[in-house]
């Protein structure tokens, strides 16, 4: 399994920015795949999933209006735009796949066994 995660940088508060996480090695239709988070001193967080086939999405109450999660089938690609990016959002963003097992809304971090590598996001005020 390969999670390929990109998009992070910099950008002023009320800016956007959209990450992306391509999936390799799975059964991707199968899959949640989502978006988590972690800022310094704070807990890995969930933040937004949705089914390899786009049917059923989650998005966190934290970031819910301002972030939205899409998918491309042909690519195997999932996408996390946000928008209106406030300061709190700063933290590093990981994309990670589940294991079929049970879904929660927001995700949980044991139930996404797989892992794609970090991607920095920092908003300044």
């Amino acid at each position: 399994v390969q999670l390929q995660a990109s998009g992070g940088g910099l950008v002023q508060a009320g800016g956007s920015l959209r990450l992306s996480c391509a999936a390799s090695g799975i059964a991707f239709n199968e899959r949640l795949i989502g978006w988590f988070r972690q800022a310094p001193g704070k807990e890995r967080e969930g933040v937004s999933w949705i089914s390899g086939s786009g049917d059923v999405t989650c998005v966190a109450d934290p970031v819910k209006g301002r972030f939205a999660i899409s998918v491309d089938t042909a690519k195997n690609t999932v996408y996390l735009q946000m928008t209106s990016l406030k300061p709190e959002d700063t933290a590093v963003y990981y994309c990670a796949a589940n294991d079929g097992g049970d879904w929660y809304c927001p995700g949980i971090v044991s139930g996404f066994p797989y892992w794609g590598q970090e991607t920095q996001v920092t908003v300044s005020s």
